[in-house]
């Protein structure tokens, strides 16, 4: 069984200001002490001149091991440190600090480094940068991040294949757990959205039937999906220590195979919501046009009449084109 870590320690180390001074100043005493050591031989006094000179070697190899012990740290950084194999704590807030200097930071996900040569130059870099960038690496972001997978091919609810896209925001934080508890937190992230993603398209169709109005679907529905996405993927990062701050879909159509098919297919519904709608209201107007004849009682239709006026009517109303209209001079009989 897997020993996840499962709290984080915060350090409170000392300014690294007054470490800095103290390195100087012994760092400035080491050479001060080479030139009397100096002076000390020219003068024939060598037990003196040894004495300054192992005086010179301990005060340097001290200040150097008390500089390796700085740390500086921007705004939204964090720095993981382990002593002897031991998480020893993490290292937040911007400012300049000192720790243990035995104490190594760990970063399992490393930013990109630069080359070795410089390309235009053709210059090595200096050894202060190099060790600058490797100092970076170390770091870990605790800013709002975002990660965006590739478009992925799924079936929905009813086996339709759809292709789909989201992105989703997330931060660290938890640090301790982003490091120790998995291998990499940002393949880990990954991988674990494109679970979720299949988890939840697979409950939602893609569009709601015209008979449902109250199904969910992933085109109709896409805020609750969103949500529900959130939650999963959530539940499956907990133990990396990551906060998912929203998921959006960014992408949502069907598959190229079938997606001419379902564009006649919505095309279809449309036009017979169209047609609903026009036989309806048609049939409310011949309605009202009778009713409005009978109160005024300007003609009196007889069965046969009224037939033959709805129908006419109808044509009007239903009819794609325009109706041309014909005069008749003569009687209905």
């Amino acid at each position: 069984m897997t020993n996840y870590i499962t709290k984080e320690k915060i350090l409170k180390p000392m300014s690294g200001m007054i470490m800095l001074i103290i390195t100087i100043i012994l760092f400035i005493a080491s050479l001060a002490a080479i030139g009397f050591g100096i002076w000390f031989i020219v003068e024939e006094s060598f037990v003196l001149a040894g004495v300054l000179f192992g005086a010179c070697l301990l005060s340097f190899i001290i200040s150097c091991f008390l500089s390796a012990g700085l740390r500086i740290l921007k705004p939204n950084e964090a720095l993981v440190l382990t002593l002897f194999g031991n998480y020893h704590g993490t290292l937040q807030g911007n400012g300049f600090f000192f720790v243990n200097p035995f104490a190594r930071p760990v970063n399992t996900v490393l930013q990109e480094t630069p080359s070795i040569l410089n390309p235009d130059a053709n210059q090595a870099p200096s050894i202060a940068s190099v060790a600058s960038s490797m100092l970076t690496n170390k770091r870990l972001s605790l800013k709002a991040m975002t990660l965006s997978n590739d478009r992925q091919k799924i079936n929905d609810q009813l086996g339709n294949p759809i292709i789909i896209g989201i992105v989703v925001i997330w931060q660290i934080v938890d640090t301790a757990k982003a490091v120790f508890n998995v291998d990499n937190f940002k393949e880990y992230l990954s991988t674990q959205c494109d679970s979720a993603l299949r988890n939840v398209v697979r409950l939602y169709p893609y569009d709601t039937s015209s008979s449902d109005d109250n199904e969910k679907s992933l085109r109709g529905s896409s805020q609750e999906v969103a949500d529900r996405l959130k939650e999963e993927i959530q539940a499956k990062v907990e133990v990396a220590g990551l906060e998912i701050l929203e998921a959006k879909i960014t992408h949502l159509s069907y598959a190229q195979e079938i997606a001419a098919v379902m564009l006649q297919r919505q095309q279809a519904s449309a036009i017979i919501d169209a047609k609903q709608m026009i036989v309806e209201g048609a049939v409310g107007m011949v309605e009202m046009a009778i009713s409005k004849l009978k109160e005024g009682g300007f003609v009196q239709l007889d069965e046969e009449r009224k037939a033959q006026m709805v129908s006419n009517l109808l044509v009007v109303l239903c009819g794609n084109k325009d109706a041309q209209p014909v005069v008749n001079s003569g009687t209905l009989y």
